[in-house]
């Protein structure tokens, strides 16, 4: 049965110290998984990108992100390095070529949708989990924030909404899910100009970059990124240059991620027997803080209020004194001009 997050902190308050008790934990096993045989991917050659961001501003649009404060036709963002957050699932950066100094490389970030995720394998709660289709998508209403996946992640992809309190989420690259599942293309794949990102079943993009890597021996690095990294992933790469040159890991190996996960995950049930605990501190911290917070709000809108009917106060008896007093001066004017009118009105007496 899901627990949503609301669920699951209303229970850590009901269970107390009760929870230490070690309980069974959802998680992945060590078991290789060679990947589902009819699973979508995406291939990516980065010798076709031109830097041109059509892909970040299609994510953008089709993931209904926040419009970025810089438009996607500004290239001066290229100068800075990118990865990937939870308001732009992908990001394209640039890099010097240290073969061709006249050449500039690009490359797409994005989630890589690994054959075993590393996300997945450590997040206890199964929030996040590996579809027939490739991509790896994640559900929100079992979450509980622990951010397990962001740490696990050997590509550093998964990012965390911290700046909503109450409904923060892991957001990642989805490969369109929503949308494959339709019929249709990834958002990136769909307005790529130049067919740098291709998209079909992971074996028949293994097809396709085997056969580039022949036909054009002189063009790329004989190597598919992706292809057993890490257990291999459903997004694959192609590069003119050696992979690190473009900010790629050449380091992970082909041991899939639940390998290494495996011994740390049998700590789970003593974790999740913990999580009560923690969390319900920080729970508690968080409505103290927030309390805290209301009452100081409180006093000084009272404070402010006071203040503001006190001056209001002085500034009408001020005017009020001020009126009274001009009043005053306008009476006294009137019955001077009276009596003067008056006494110019007299008959004069005959001598």
């Amino acid at each position: 049965m899901s627990i949503s997050r609301r669920n699951f902190l209303t229970w850590i308050g009901a269970a107390g110290m009760g929870s230490v008790i070690p309980k069974a934990a959802k998680a992945a096993t060590n078991k290789h998984f060679k990947g589902y045989e009819k699973s979508q991917g995406v291939l990516f050659d980065s010798v076709l990108c031109v830097g041109c961001r059509s892909c970040e501003a299609a994510c953008n649009k089709v993931n209904e992100l926040p419009i970025p404060d810089r438009p996607f036709t500004d290239k001066a963002v290229l100068d800075e390095t990118r990865r990937p957050t939870s308001k732009a699932y992908t990001v394209v950066n640039k890099y010097p070529n240290q073969i061709s100094k006249k050449e500039t490389l690009y490359r797409k970030i994005q989630c890589n949708h690994c054959l075993e995720p590393a996300c997945a394998s450590v997040c206890f709660v199964k929030a996040l989990k590996k579809t027939k289709e490739g991509p790896v998508v994640y559900d929100p209403s079992v979450c509980v924030g622990c951010r397990y996946c962001m740490i696990a992640c050997p590509f550093e992809i998964p990012s965390y909404e911290y700046d909503k309190v109450f409904t923060p989420r892991v957001m990642k690259c989805t490969m369109c899910y929503p949308r494959i599942i339709d019929g249709k293309l990834p958002g990136c794949v769909e307005a790529c100009p130049t067919e740098a990102l291709t998209y079909g079943k992971r074996t028949d993009l293994l097809f396709i970059a085997r056969e580039r890597l022949r036909k054009f021996p002189h063009r790329y690095v004989q190597h598919i990124y992706g292809e057993n990294e890490m257990g291999g992933t459903n997004w694959l790469h192609l590069s003119g240059v050696p992979f690190k040159q473009i900010g790629m890991r050449e380091d992970l190996g082909i041991t899939p991620a639940p390998q290494f996960t495996s011994g740390a995950l049998s700590g789970v049930p003593i974790v999740a027997g913990l999580w009560p605990v923690l969390l319900l501190g920080i729970y508690a911290m968080s409505q103290r803080k927030e309390k805290i917070f209301k009452e100081e709000k409180e006093e000084a809108l009272e404070f402010a209020l006071k203040t503001a009917n006190k001056k209001a106060e002085d500034k009408l008896s001020a005017a009020l004194t001020e009126a009274e007093k001009t009043k005053e001066a306008a009476v006294q004017s009137a019955v001077k001009k009276a009596l003067e009118e008056a006494a110019g009105s007299e008959p004069k007496e005959d001598s």
